[in-house]
Order: C-alpha cells, then sequence, then structure tokens
C-alpha cells in the first residue's frame, strides 16, 4: 500500500467516529424489561376520567339493589346523556365510564338475554337504551367510552353456574359489537353474597379463584375489540389502587404481578404501592365519588365535596403516578346535580389557575452529566415544553442532579416532575432543593415519579432549584418538571 493510500483510507476511518458516535448518540436510552404500551401511555395521558352510577339504585335510594326491584320504577323524567358529556368536556373530562349493569342485574340497554332491563320499564314506554344515547353523546363531544358491566347478578336465578357465565359474556358481545368502539371494560371484585336470584332469595358463594375464568372472558374481550383495555384487581391494563378514596401510595410504581392476584381478594397494600420487580405493567386507577355513595341520594346534597377536596384527591392520584377516576351520579331527572357541576367547575378553576405558569420554563440549566453529551439528551429538554423531549443520564449512571437558574428569585409552592415512560419507570429515590438566602435547603424528597409527581410544599421565594436523583433503577431520564405558585383559590 502506498504512503498516500494509507493516509487517505486512515483520514475516512477518523472522519466516520464523530459520525458513528452521533448516530448512537440519536438512538432513544434502552428501554426496561416492562414497559407500557402505547394505549397504556395514552390512557395515562388522560389524567382525569369519569365514572357514571346511573340504574335501578337510583330510584330506590339504594346502593346495592337486591335483584328484586321492579324495571317499572326506572324512569327518568329528563334525562340527557348529552348533559353528562357536555359537563365531562367543559371540566377537562377525556373519558367516561357507565355502570350499564350494577349487581342488582338491571340492565341499562335493551339486552335479548334478560327481562330485567330498561325495555320493561316505564321510561320511552320500554323503547329506550341509556347505553346508546351515552355512547353518542361522548362522540359527540369527543369523549371516549367506558363501560362497567358487574360480575355479580343479585337478579339472575343461575348466578354461580356455568349458565351464568355464558349470559354474561353474551352481553358483553351485545355491548362489544352494537355499540361501536369501547375504550375501557371495566369488572370488579364484589362477587357472591345474599340475593334475590330469581326468587330464591339466598346466598350464593362463588369461588373466586375460578369461578369467572376470567382469562378466557378477557380473551373474548380483546378478540372483539383489540384496543379496548381492561380494568381489574389484576389488570391486564389498568388495576385498582386498592382502596375507593382516590388516593395512590407515596411510593407508586406502575408495576405489578399479576399472576399473584385474584379478582375481590387482592392486597390492596401491595396494589396501592406496585412492586418495582413487577412483570407486568398495569396503569393505576384511584377511583372515588364526589359524594359519600355511588348513587345518586337526595340525602347527600349536602355532603358534595367541595373543590378543595378534589384538588386534595388529584394531588394524590395524578399526583402520584395514577389516572384520577371521579364518579358523578346523575339524580332521578337523569342530570348531573346543580352541586355537582358547580363544585366539579371550581375544581376544574383552581388546577387551571395553579399550572397555567410554569415558573422554571426557559430558565438556565445544567446537569451533573447527559448521555453522550449530546442534545437529544440535553436538560434543557425538562423545561421546553416539549412532551416527547427528555434528559437521560449516561447509561452507567444511576445517581445525577440537573440545577436550575431561575435567574431572580422566585415563590412557588408546587413542584412537578414527570419520566418519559414509554421506556419505562425507573426512578426510586429523589430530592429538592432549593437555594435560599445564598445556602442549599432540602425542599421536599420522595421515591417514585413515574407519568408524574406533583409535590406540595409551604411556599418559598428562590433563586435556583436543584433535582437530585438519588437512586434509579437504569439510566435516569426526566421529560418535564416544572415549578408553579398555587391558585390563591386552593
Amino acid at each position: 500500500m502506498s504512503h498516500k493510500n494509507f493516509i487517505f483510507q486512515f483520514s475516512i476511518i477518523l472522519l466516520c467516529i464523530p459520525l458513528f458516535s452521533f448516530g448512537r448518540a440519536q438512538e432513544d436510552i434502552a428501554p426496561n424489561a416492562v414497559i407500557p404500551s402505547a394505549r397504556q401511555v395514552e390512557y395515562q395521558k388522560m389524567e382525569f376520567i369519569g365514572f357514571i352510577h346511573f340504574s335501578i339504585n337510583t330510584f330506590t335510594d339504594r346502593e346495592w339493589g337486591y335483584g328484586d326491584e321492579s324495571p317499572e320504577l326506572f324512569n327518568p323524567t329528563e334525562f340527557n346523556a348529552e348533559q353528562w358529556a357536555s359537563t365531562a368536556k367543559s371540566i377537562g373530562i377525556k373519558e367516561l365510564i357507565l355502570t350499564v349493569k350494577h349487581h342488582d342485574g338491571f340492565c341499562l340497554w335493551p339486552s335479548k338475554y334478560t327481562e330485567h332491563s330498561v325495555k320493561n320499564s316505564l321510561w320511552k314506554n320500554g323503547k329506550g337504551d341509556v347505553v346508546r344515547e351515552f355512547v353518542d353523546a361522548c362522540r359527540k363531544y369527543g369523549i371516549k367510552v367506558g363501560l362497567y358491566l358487574s360480575p355479580w347478578d343479585r337478579n339472575h336465578a343461575d348466578y354461580g353456574t356455568q349458565a351464568y357465565i355464558d349470559y354474561y359474556r353474551n352481553q358483553l358481545k351485545e355491548l362489544l359489537t352494537e355499540y361501536g368502539e369501547i375504550s375501557e371494560i371495566w369488572f370488579d371484585g364484589a362477587n357472591g353474597g345474599l340475593g334475590y336470584y330469581g326468587g330464591a332469595n339466598e346466598t350464593r358463594r362463588i369461588d373466586r379463584r375460578t369461578y369467572y375464568d376470567w382469562k378466557t372472558t378477557w380473551n373474548m374481550v380483546k378478540a372483539l375489540q383489540p384496543n379496548v383495555l381492561l380494568f381489574s384487581d389484576a389488570g391486564p391494563d389498568i388495576r385498582w389502587i386498592g382502596n375507593e378514596n382516590g388516593y395512590a401510595g407515596e411510593t407508586c410504581w406502575s408495576m405489578i404481578n399479576s399472576e399473584n392476584i385474584i379478582v375481590g381478594e387482592a392486597n390492596t397494600r401491595y396494589l396501592n404501592t406496585g412492586d418495582p420487580n413487577g412483570k407486568n405493567w398495569v396503569v393505576p386507577l384511584c377511583d372515588t365519588s364526589i359524594r359519600p355513595g355511588w348513587f345518586y341520594h337526595q340525602s347527600q346534597d349536602s355532603l358534595v365535596k367541595t373543590p378543595h377536596q378534589l384538588v386534595d384527591i388529584y394531588y394524590k392520584s395524578v399526583g402520584r403516578n395514577g389516572v384520577l377516576l371521579l364518579n358523578v351520579p346523575p339524580d332521578k331527572r337523569g342530570l348531573f346535580n346543580d352541586k355537582d357541576i358547580q363544585t366539579l367547575r371550581e375544581f376544574k378553576t383552581i388546577l387551571d389557575e395553579t399550572f397555567k405558569t410554569n415558573l422554571a420554563s426557559g430558565k438556565s440549566i445544567q446537569a451533573s452529566n447527559y448521555r453522550m453529551n449530546h442534545p437529544k439528551f440535553a436538560p434543557a429538554n425538562i423545561i421546553d415544553k416539549d412532551e416527547s423531549s427528555y434528559w437521560a443520564g449516561d447509561d452507567s449512571v444511576r445517581e445525577a442532579s440537573l440545577e436550575i437558574d431561575l435567574g431572580t428569585p422566585v415563590v412557588f409552592d408546587r413542584i412537578l416532575i414527570q419520566e418519559p415512560i414509554q421506556f419505562g419507570q425507573r426512578i426510586s429515590e429523589f430530592g429538592i432543593e432549593g437555594k435560599i438566602g445564598g445556602e442549599w435547603k432540602e425542599l421536599a424528597k420522595g421515591t417514585t415519579i413515574g407519568y408524574k409527581r406533583i409535590l406540595r410544599i409551604s411556599p418559598v421565594q428562590a433563586d435556583k432549584i436543584r433535582l437530585i436523583i438519588k437512586n434509579a433503577t437504569n439510566t435516569p431520564a426526566i421529560s418535564n418538571f416544572g415549578l408553579y405558585k398555587s391558585s390563591d383559590k386552593e
């Protein structure tokens, strides 16, 4: 080889080295072994969804019907599903879940498999279909549709036998084939006990481990609607948070081991905190009602949760890596009550005012390190208003810090942090420090972050803020960071 050819080839190699490095840097961080599906990420981003408990119980003033109620009692005089959907739209609810059948067995659609339904009610002379009007109203206002079909049925004579499971699956098929796209199906753990059961008036117990054969049912549902997400204690897509107060744990992992969970007999503490070593990504769903009960009771008109109580629940659900599912029960007219609507609107106003301005946006920021020193992973990405960008540490790093220079002293009392969860949930311990009067002081600390973590602190005035990642299960990454001052109304 000539001297000139050697120099030429060596030069080509040198030129390729930075190009190769640049190409590597363009690659996203390696995902965890357990990550969410695209549908689960989309679900988590909704943050706030609604539940609607409306049925025969609304007219009997009960929470759990016995199953012997006459269908004729169901007669909402001013029923208007568009009022539900338009109200939901106005307060930022992205999905509504309707109880199409509660434990009493009464069906809100004219199911061909039972007489215990709206087709034998006085409402619209038996020609009405609540489910149809509900799904049509939701789609008109851009609201996703969810349905809850209670696995327990205190009316059905065959409950406790295989014949009932066939009945239950047939009703699921009706709902999933006759009402368009359904985004979520809810399966809860209230199963077996005293009931009417076609006139038997007895207690029936079932083996929750085997009776429902959930995997077969879930496979059937997915075959009919592949994009639907399924909720139960065990998921497979969305899980119960372990209480009906709307609170996720201070530590809340999105992962659990679903195979260890029996629907209706779940370890509530485990569901509340999740499992850093869990094999399944199952979104934590925090359900609660705007009233003490799930169905409307006139006696509870003075007991509607206040806007401040709802804000507190928001911080303990969405602010702890969960999705908030808030029940708003229509009254006997078939409308949301004015007291509930007023509370919801004030709740939204408080959140809008609190989170309208990120006081950290566009400020100067630096990190202890960032992956390959490439702009794709630069610290500025966490305050750039781009949800898809993120900061990441070097692949070998498990501890890191990011410091934001606010320029001048800023007063704030809310701190928001998000991980890019499409790559998994990684951070297991972190701290927040502020530079106040020339000294660094600890403002807050926590364990998990996940999709979103919101920390409430007493108002402070700081000119610098520092996020310290103390431990992570993989390369730490942050997609968003915000400082906010709470609304005066909060």
